[in-house]
């Protein structure tokens, strides 16, 4: 005596779709954390060129201690280097910061 409901095949329902095995839906789980990524590779790339040009910034502003601390140099001090193009590297820096957060 078989009973009918013996001999059928289990279904396994996910996401409301009725499928016959369980690699599928594992498959779908793979997928589902690769689509919940916030940023993509692009994003990262930009964020580390950000991040790259605002630390060529600071550590052009930096540095330049005299020989003697006794004299006052503002050749150094005012230099084009420190007051201009330092910080437009960080300034540009930040920019691309904010230009990859918005970025779709």
């Amino acid at each position: 005596m078989n009973k009918p409901s013996q001999n059928r095949k289990k279904k396994v329902v996910v996401d409301g779709k009725a499928s016959q095995s369980k690699t599928s839906s594992a498959s779908r789980l793979k997928k589902d954390k690769k689509e919940k990524l916030v940023f993509g590779k692009s994003h990262y790339i930009l964020m580390l060129s950000g991040v790259g040009m605002i630390a060529l910034g600071l550590l052009l502003m930096s540095g330049g201690g005299g020989a003697d601390y006794n004299t006052f140099e503002p050749e150094r001090i005012y230099s084009f280097r420190r007051t201009v193009l330092a910080p437009a590297l960080m300034l540009a820096g930040l920019g691309i910061q904010i230009y990859m957060i918005f970025k779709r």
